[in-house]
């Protein structure tokens, strides 16, 4: 991970990176090898991108629909059951 890559706004990321930002965090932290100051910096980030990917993630699956075409041939759309 650039510095350059860190220090972009959470809220630019695509889902894709910001979920590999998060997955290089964890695995930095679970090294034991990071400062504490430094190791809160990360778990900051680390929350923030992982908001930011719940949301995405929340975003897309309320866009997800699935077509429905009934009895009398009319079509509707509900949500998408991911369970």
């Amino acid at each position: 991970m650039t510095e350059q890559t860190k220090a972009a706004p959470v809220e630019s990321l695509s889902f894709e990176e910001a979920l590999k930002q998060l997955e290089a965090i964890i695995a930095k932290l679970e090294s034991g090898d990071v400062a504490l100051e430094q190791s809160i910096s990360l778990y900051e980030r680390g929350a923030a991108l992982k908001e930011h990917c719940e949301n995405t993630l929340g975003a897309a699956r309320e866009r997800i629909e699935k077509i429905v075409e009934g009895r009398g041939g009319e079509v509707s759309a509900e949500p998408a059951s991911f369970e």
